[in-house]
């Protein structure tokens, strides 16, 4: 069972003597959220939902790494940390949560381009985020839990391994990623983009920042290629082979994030169409004749060639 808010509530000494106003935020997919109101100050609380525990979710790497995030300007704070009940509460950030839609305006990649810049130079995260080996730990996961899967899915695994031998043949300096920036983990003041919820973040290579982002915002074309060229001052091709890798890689594993989302989870949302989405997107890739094209882009290609082109 999830924690109650008025657990939460009772264990914050500044706000169990006072008359808190509580508001249940919509739209998670792993965490319970609340928008809380206490003498006019306003705070977010998140509570762990239930079954988190098998997503591999390390809530000390997560507290960490929003501490080290919120020093470049980036993220909320974290105001209070209850740690036996891994809640953290953070300063509310007034402004819109983005949608799809809202992250298709004109000029929007470049300022999601320039924020991922943001976070990537800032302090570095306190542990390293792969996704060849998360998708190893789902799978053993769905194993020990007897998780229906896709029926061809590890008839794609040697393929994925391709990849991850490229990317050990030219490997480019890891950043502190988000690794999960959906829409509404993105929130915009009007001014500037905001970036929330970093329970799956970690050092990583910026080019699965990026790719695995415009997976989630279902960026086409163009929008793919604004965003790399905004990054890095171009769209190199070997850098947009790196994102459209990473955004196959990222359907790969999210793939199975959500068929053990779907044994686990207690939230009301279709899991298993996340499952077929992901895993269609996924084998099309794999199967596409630009599947070979990328791996040779990448293969080609010398990072350190051209300085000043990656973060910072």
């Amino acid at each position: 069972m999830a924690i109650p808010i008025e657990q939460v509530i009772d264990r914050i000494p500044a706000w169990s003597t006072r008359s808190p106003v509580v508001e249940p935020l919509v739209g998670g997919l792993t965490n319970q959220a609340y928008h809380v109101t206490v003498d006019g100050a306003e705070f977010v609380v998140r509570v762990p939902g239930d079954g988190t525990e098998w997503l591999t979710i390390d809530r000390a790497n997560e507290l960490h790494n929003t501490r080290a995030a919120s020093e470049t300007g980036i993220c909320p704070r974290v105001v209070h940390h209850i740690p036996d009940l891994d809640v953290l509460v953070l300063e509310f950030i007034p402004g819109e949560t983005m949608t799809l839609d809202s992250m298709r305006r004109p000029g929007m990649p470049t300022q999601l381009s320039r924020a991922l810049r943001q976070l990537h130079a800032g302090p570095r995260f306190l542990h390293d985020f792969d996704m060849f080996e998360v998708t190893r730990r789902y799978l053993r996961i769905t194993q020990e839990l007897k998780i229906r899967i896709p029926d061809d899915y590890l008839d794609y695994m040697p393929r994925v391994g391709r990849i991850e031998a490229v990317f050990a043949r030219r490997p480019i300096p890891t950043v502190p990623c988000h690794n999960d920036l959906l829409a509404a983990n993105i929130l915009d003041d009007g001014r500037r983009l905001w970036l929330i919820d970093f329970e799956y973040s970690g050092n990583n290579d910026p080019t699965f920042d990026l790719g695995n982002t415009c997976q989630e915002l279902e960026y086409d074309e163009p929008r793919v290629v604004e965003a790399c060229a905004a990054y890095f001052g171009d769209a190199y091709p070997d850098m947009l082979a790196r994102m459209k890798l990473n955004i196959l890689l990222s359907n790969v594993g999210w793939t199975l994030w959500a068929a053990i989302q779907d044994t686990v989870s207690s939230i009301d949302f279709d899991f298993q169409g996340w499952v077929d989405q992901r895993w269609d997107r996924a084998r099309a890739a794999l199967n596409s004749s630009d599947f070979e094209l990328w791996l040779r882009q990448v293969e080609s290609s010398d990072p350190s060639a051209r300085p000043g082109r990656t973060q910072g």
